[in-house]
């Protein structure tokens, strides 16, 4: 972890304009979870509060899914657009939560969108949204999409385990959508000012699922050990996301060419309020300047920027023409940020 910190990796920089938001939708479990409801596992309320900002969190009944969510926040993105859904040629969902790992769980929400459109997963923990948003401007920027459908969806209820205590409270599922329409004219007004990706795959280990894939297949001696649940180094992903997440907002916004005082809302991954303060204390900015949701709804990893985005959006906070810092960061390790113009 050490090395992490003091030899980061570099990120990698580009613009994607020309395209616009459309509409946007979010979709939450219906059940809600406090943290009175987690004393039976030992956990005090108020620490969690304390230690994370988070009240209560959503969690998704049994028989529902991933694709269920994402779906949901699909469907209402669309909901004022009716007559548009056959013009939607592309889905791209972020989501380390998937269905199956055979299909995707973008092909299935294509199906019950019942979009013609190819649909692709894009696998980045919790910045996976951004990743998607990046992937999907390309499309759009280069005419190759006209209308998009990008997701960030995750139920994490179904990784993490409830035995862990450091871990189970500060995680939620939920989903958020946002449609994108390529524009002809004022191309450079619209879309990614700039975006920056990056990855560091030397704390792979401190975000990670042992028991899901190729590496370690399922036994019972795994499932016993709960191999299959996320296991989370919480200190040093802490300290690596606070000097990470500084530094690459402020690069991001410096290659936009957009001054830090004309964006209009600052919406990071909604992890721990402890690190979005600790990051808006370091830039100089105040409070009202960033859009906070995870005392309601806890880390919903891909879900937490889109989720965030539709709330503002219908709350007249933002809108077409807005100005807004995203950033997500988590498992990979991996980052994405952006200069948003809507």
């Amino acid at each position: 972890m050490s090395e992490i910190l003091t030899s980061p990796r570099p990120s990698r920089f580009g613009r994607a304009l020309g395209f616009r938001v459309v509409s946007s939708g979010s979709a939450v479990p219906q059940r809600v979870v406090t943290n009175a409801d987690l004393g039976h596992l030992g956990c005090d309320p108020e620490w969690i509060l304390s230690r994370s900002g988070i009240q209560e969190r959503r969690h998704v009944d049994p028989g529902m899914a991933t694709s269920d969510l994402a779906f949901q926040a699909a469907e209402r993105a669309l909901a004022a657009y009716p007559s548009r859904r056959e013009e939607v040629d592309l889905l791209v969902l972020g989501t380390f939560t998937p269905d199956t790992s055979l299909p995707s769980t973008a092909c299935i929400v294509q199906e019950k969108l019942g979009l013609n459109a190819p649909a692709m997963d894009v696998t980045a923990a919790c910045a996976g949204f951004a990743y998607a948003l990046v992937t999907a401007g390309q499309f759009l920027a280069t005419g190759s999409s006209n209308l998009a459908m990008v997701i960030g969806v995750d139920t994490n209820s179904r990784v993490v385990n409830p035995a862990d205590v450091k871990t189970w409270p500060l995680f939620g599922d939920g989903a958020g959508a946002v449609l994108l329409e390529r524009t002809e004219e004022k191309q450079e007004s619209t879309g990614l000012l700039a975006w920056s990706l990056g990855s560091d795959g030397r704390g792979s280990d401190l975000l990670v699922c042992p028991m899901s894939g190729t590496r370690q297949p399922v036994t019972a001696e795994g499932v016993a050990a709960g191999d299959q649940y996320m296991k989370m180094d919480g200190r040093a992903v802490f300290k690596w996301a606070i000097r990470l997440v500084e530094e690459n907002v402020r690069q991001v916004i410096e290659h936009s060419g957009v001054p830090m005082e004309s964006i209009d809302c600052f919406i990071l991954h909604q992890a721990n309020l402890r690190i979005i303060d600790g990051i808006r204390s370091a830039l100089g900015l105040k409070e009202e300047q960033f859009l906070i949701n995870l005392d309601r709804y806890g880390n919903t990893s891909s879900g937490s920027i889109p989720l965030a985005v539709d709330e503002a959006w219908r709350a007249g906070r933002i809108g077409s023409g807005s100005t807004v810092l995203i950033c997500g960061f988590g498992g990979g390790l991996a980052w994405g940020s952006g200069v948003w113009r809507l």
